[in-house]
Order: C-alpha cells, then structure tokens, then sequence
C-alpha cells in the first residue's frame, strides 16, 4: 500500500505526502524536494517503528521538550 505524493505552489513549500505499508498517512512541508524525498524514505525505514509506539505518549513527550526549549530561552509558558 506504500504511496507517496510531492507537490509544490509556486510561492510555498513542498508538500510531502507518504502511505506506509500498513496504510497510515504522513504529510510533512519541506523547503526542497530532496528533503520531501529523504523523508518519505524515512518514514518508510521506520514504519515498523512508527507503528510500534504509542502517538500520545510521542506527543506528550515533544510537548514537554518544547516547555524545557521555552524556559531556557525566557519566553513565555506554555500552559
């Protein structure tokens, strides 16, 4: 099932947007094409992963390391 699409609007990034194996979507935006393109490969790489761990916790954990990137750098909480 694995897909994939790269589009582009003159004036806006690239538009990556990458099926894996086990029929899950990604979309991701990227300043070149070959950046679209080394992450589609990507994700294909590590879909066994991806499939593996849980989103919420993924999530959860990229919130917190933003809040610790924001009190270092004095700018405002994140509440």
């Amino acid at each position: 099932m694995r897909d994939f699409k790269i589009s582009r609007k003159e004036g806006e990034l690239y538009n990556a947007e990458v099926t894996d194996s086990y029929g899950n979507k990604y979309q991701n935006y990227f300043e070149t094409a070959y950046e679209a393109n080394e992450w589609i490969y990507y994700v294909w790489e590590k879909e066994d992963w991806f499939n593996s761990v849980d989103s919420q916790e993924l999530l959860y954990n990229a919130i917190q390391q933003c809040k610790e990137i924001d009190e270092k750098s004095n700018r405002r909480k994140i509440m």
